[in-house]
């Protein structure tokens, strides 16, 4: 009687084999399923910015904050080192030579740049033109162009400093506006006196949520 053989085993490379076409199958189904994907998105864009663009007349359903502004992001993306300027410094930057000097409007230290929208507010010729090139956080708060164009603050109460903070918060928020720096006064004698209360302010346009006493 013949002696019965046992069953070889599968060697590891024919039962790797086997599973070959399986893998090869996923990785192709996966494949062609990247392409139909990124085609409906694609189709998915085109079809809401046509109808943005129908409906409001722009590309971002009438959006027009700092995520559509190409400084804004750019700025997000590759923050410059802040500047630190001097009273003179800052004075250049008055609108007079823009192509050199950017208009730069400071508040109580903080200096932006309001080149993008703000020049007919701001530059010469301006109803407000009295704010560029300075710090006349004071005037923010008074209106008071003749004799409060200055960043002392002294004597305001804490609602009028609040006033101050929101306008602060406005430039910063601002779709356009742009933070540069900071700018660096001389220290407030003490012994001189505080300036003088002025009935009239002119409002200034645009003014943070919350910002009242003459800033309109």
């Amino acid at each position: 009687m013949p002696a019965e053989r046992e069953p070889r085993p599968r060697s590891p490379a024919s039962s790797s084999s086997s599973k070959r076409p399986h893998a090869s199958s996923s990785r192709s189904s996966s494949t062609s399923i990247l392409p139909t994907l990124v085609n409906w998105l694609i189709i998915a864009l085109v079809t809401n910015l046509a109808l943005s663009r129908a409906v409001t007349q722009s590309w971002t359903w009438g959006y027009e904050g700092k995520w559509t502004n190409p400084r804004k992001i750019r700025d997000l993306l590759f923050p410059s080192p802040p500047l630190t300027l001097s009273e003179s410094q800052l004075a250049l930057h008055d609108g007079s030579n823009p192509s050199q000097y950017p208009l730069y409007v400071a508040i109580d230290g903080d200096v932006y740049d309001v080149s993008d929208g703000g020049m007919r507010n701001y530059g010469p010729g301006g109803a407000y033109s009295a704010f560029a090139g300075r710090d006349a956080a004071r005037a923010f708060v008074t209106g008071c162009f003749k004799t409060h164009l200055t960043h002392d603050l002294r004597g305001l109460s804490d609602g009028d400093l609040e006033i101050v903070e929101n306008w602060k918060s406005f430039y910063a928020k601002h779709a356009k506006y742009r933070y540069v720096g900071r700018v660096v006064h001389p220290p407030i004698d003490p012994s001189t006196p505080i300036p003088e209360p002025c009935d009239g302010g002119k409002a200034q346009p645009g003014a943070a949520a919350g910002a009242g006493s003459g800033t309109g």
